[in-house]
């Protein structure tokens, strides 16, 4: 058996950006004081001068960023989803989504899995503020390869794009050798026709892990990755909710707002199954190892297995 590498996607994201520096001659990274745990120090270090450090101003950073965009540079402005969506909110919606600026934010940080920074910094409600932007594109890969495929994707999407990366180590799921990255579809990891888990993020991997459980159980489970909430690739869902009937979601992110909630506005307009939501049920977190968190808030292979269970005994 082949050894499973694991890697946090706020490494592939500081990587992402070195690698592709000469190629984007245009790009810029800025940051909040947080270039050693966002991962951008690695950026610079090797593009000292193309590398902003505003201090710890997050909403400052967002408006230099729009400045810059609208210079004709392509700025990632970088820090912790809680403040990168939470406190420049309004920055955010007025300086760059209003006038559809390309900026692009580098959200590290995001989820219950920051652990032992606790409530504060654990950031569950990111992907649902994002998605109420207009033409704001959201984006939350499930693994290294991911990762990186999407900071180049977020670089030639022209407008606003909201890349949301972890702190926990996960492991990686895609081939980098045969993985393309495609803005706004989903990716059937696994054909099913009992039951479809629609994941994105780190969930993604729980959800294949699920399906393998299930399948010694005789239950058919269809896996869809959802790297792309918005847009939303509604046609892969759709097709998902008319052949198996039913549907779960699982996110490391609230249920309400985020992917979750994407689902079942999609499902509920063309084709009526139920849904499911795993992920963050209307609660804040707390501070503690970042895998038990995981657990005790439901995000996990076990307790996505058996909601599944129940979705399907409930058809």
């Amino acid at each position: 058996m082949s050894e499973v590498i694991k890697k946090a996607t706020r490494e592939s994201y500081g990587e992402a950006l070195v690698a592709l520096a000469e190629k984007y001659p245009n790009l810029v990274v800025l940051d909040a004081d947080l270039a050693a745990a966002t991962k951008t120090g690695m950026f610079k270090k090797a593009y000292a001068d193309r590398f902003y450090d505003c201090g710890i101003a997050e909403a400052n950073m967002m408006g230099v960023a729009a400045g810059l965009a609208a210079a004709g540079m392509t700025p990632f402005a970088s820090s912790f989803a809680m403040f990168a969506a939470g406190r420049a909110f309004e920055i955010v919606r007025n300086s760059i989504g209003y006038p559809h600026l390309n900026v692009k934010i580098g959200a590290t940080h995001a989820g219950i899995s920051v652990g032992e920074d606790g409530a504060t910094h654990q950031c569950c409600e990111d992907i649902a503020l994002m998605r109420t932007i207009p033409g704001m594109t959201v984006i939350n890969p499930a693994d290294d390869t991911e990762a990186k495929a999407a900071v180049e994707a977020a670089i030639q999407h022209d407008g606003p794009v909201y890349c949301r990366f972890g702190r926990l180590a996960v492991p990686v799921i895609n081939d980098p050798a045969t993985y393309k990255f495609e803005l706004g579809k989903g990716v059937q990891l696994r054909d099913g026709s009992d039951v479809t888990v629609v994941a994105t993020g780190l969930m993604v991997n729980e959800a294949l892990n699920a399906a393998e459980t299930l399948a010694g159980e005789g239950i058919s489970v269809r896996v869809i990755n959802i790297h792309t909430i918005k847009p939303l690739d509604k046609d892969i869902i759709i097709k998902a909710a008319k052949e198996t009937g039913t549907i779960v979601t699982a996110e490391e992110h609230s249920i309400i707002g985020g992917l979750g909630s994407a689902v079942a506005e999609a499902v509920c307009e063309a084709c009526p199954v139920p849904v499911r939501r795993v992920g963050v049920n209307d609660t804040f977190g707390h501070s503690g190892p970042a895998v038990e968190l995981l657990k005790q808030f439901g995000l996990s292979a076990e307790h996505i297995a058996e909601v599944v269970r129940e979705a399907v005994k409930a058809k």
